[in-house]
């Protein structure tokens, strides 16, 4: 899995309640709650937002409420991968259950800064800031884990090999 965009770099702490604010949490629609995506945070979030992008983000990136609605919210905004410090556990897992890549790289965090250009070889655990002609080590995504990515979720993984079984 490979991924190129402009980076869009927050802090520590992020919680759930600003990636996608309770007040939307009566839709489950990917495509309503993008709309508002981040907006308690940065108000322009998905007008900057070019299908894409990654968010890069400090420690603790998904904190909060075990809501499914941020990381749906975070990829149908547009954006292609999170690169973090590190993540909450249960957004780690809602994450990955919701086909959303996210990758652990505190050095890349350092390293990557707003609006930088920014390549993700997920499947080498390759980070490259383009921009400054820097390159990151990550730990490449397990097979189990890109499989359900590759298939846009755990339950369309699961569909996947309950049909071909």
């Amino acid at each position: 899995m490979k991924f190129h965009g402009t980076a869009h770099k927050y802090g520590r702490d992020v919680d759930t309640d600003v990636i996608i604010p309770a007040r939307y949490l009566n839709t489950s629609v990917p495509e309503e709650l993008a709309k508002h995506c981040m907006e308690d945070l940065d108000a322009g979030f998905v007008d900057k937002i070019e299908f894409g992008d990654i968010l890069v983000a400090e420690e603790n990136f998904g904190c909060g409420s075990s809501r499914e609605h941020a990381p749906i919210a975070i990829k149908a905004a547009g954006i292609s991968v999170i690169i973090a410090k590190s993540f909450a556990r249960i957004f780690y897992r809602n994450a990955i259950n919701t086909g959303l890549p996210i990758v652990e790289a505190p050095e890349a965090v350092d390293g990557i800064s707003d609006g930088d250009e920014v390549e993700v070889d997920a499947d080498a655990g390759v980070i490259v800031n383009v921009t400054k002609g820097t390159t990151f080590r990550a730990q490449p995504f397990p097979p189990f884990i890109k499989d359900i990515i590759d298939k846009g979720g755990l339950i369309e993984s699961v569909r996947d090999k309950v049909t071909h079984d």
